[in-house]
């Protein structure tokens, strides 16, 4: 992972590497942080660079309504060069979704850290935003602390060990979705946005698999 004290200089190619977006929640935890991969871009998104910074991480991108960092995180943003992108306060989209814009053109997995916090909405708001069938193309998952949120267009693996909880949510509406290495298996199925069905599944063989074939589903990892 990279450190303060770059130069801003553009990442490599976008296959080659993983975008780490910060949010602006709580700040993440020293474990979240120590299982970041080594290479990755780190694009913060408004408070994201305050946290971004107190994990000693360089920044390749900031952006968003400026509204909550502080003015030292920015100056030191200004300062190594880093690309600052400031948008009105006034504006449709949320900071998290314009970092994820930059992210989903940086690379093929999008890793969202700092994205739980106080209030419920901004959570609720953050697992819907990184759900969007926007970044179809994009592998996104969202740590927060322990678990993990994935989001499936289509064919994701779930990397956990058997044993492990596994709770499949529609997003959007309806998802027909295939599991293998699951408890309790869907072939084809079709999971609604608004049932319990997928909840509190069981990982019986590692890796596990789900394939959405029509749909968006956010498997979550507690």
């Amino acid at each position: 992972m990279a450190r303060p004290g770059g130069t801003g200089t553009s990442p490599p190619e976008a296959a080659e590497v993983t975008v780490v977006v910060v949010a602006g929640g709580d700040p993440p935890s020293p474990g979240e942080i120590a299982r970041l991969p080594d290479r990755a871009v780190v694009v913060a998104a408004d408070h994201g660079l305050d946290h971004a910074y107190a994990a000693g991480l360089e920044v390749a991108v900031a952006v968003g309504d400026m509204d909550s960092v502080s003015p030292e995180a920015l100056s030191a943003a200004e300062q190594a060069g880093t690309r600052v992108e400031c948008h009105p306060v006034d504006k449709d989209q949320t900071d998290l979704e314009l970092a994820l814009e930059w992210a989903a053109r940086l690379a093929d997995r999008v890793i969202v850290i700092g994205a739980g916090g106080g209030r419920v909405d901004h959570l609720l708001g953050n697992l819907a935003v990184v759900a969007s069938p926007r970044w179809a193309g994009t592998d996104i998952e969202v740590w927060l602390g322990e678990a993990r949120a994935v989001v499936a267009h289509g064919r994701r693996a779930l990397e956990a060990e058997p044993g492990a909880t596994v709770s499949l949510f529609a997003v959007g509406g309806p998802a027909r979705v295939t599991t293998t290495g699951l408890a309790w298996s869907l072939r084809d199925e079709v999971l609604e946005p608004l049932s319990g069905r997928g909840v509190s599944n069981r990982v019986v063989d590692a890796p596990a698999y789900i394939q959405v074939s029509e749909g968006v589903v956010l498997a979550v990892l507690p």
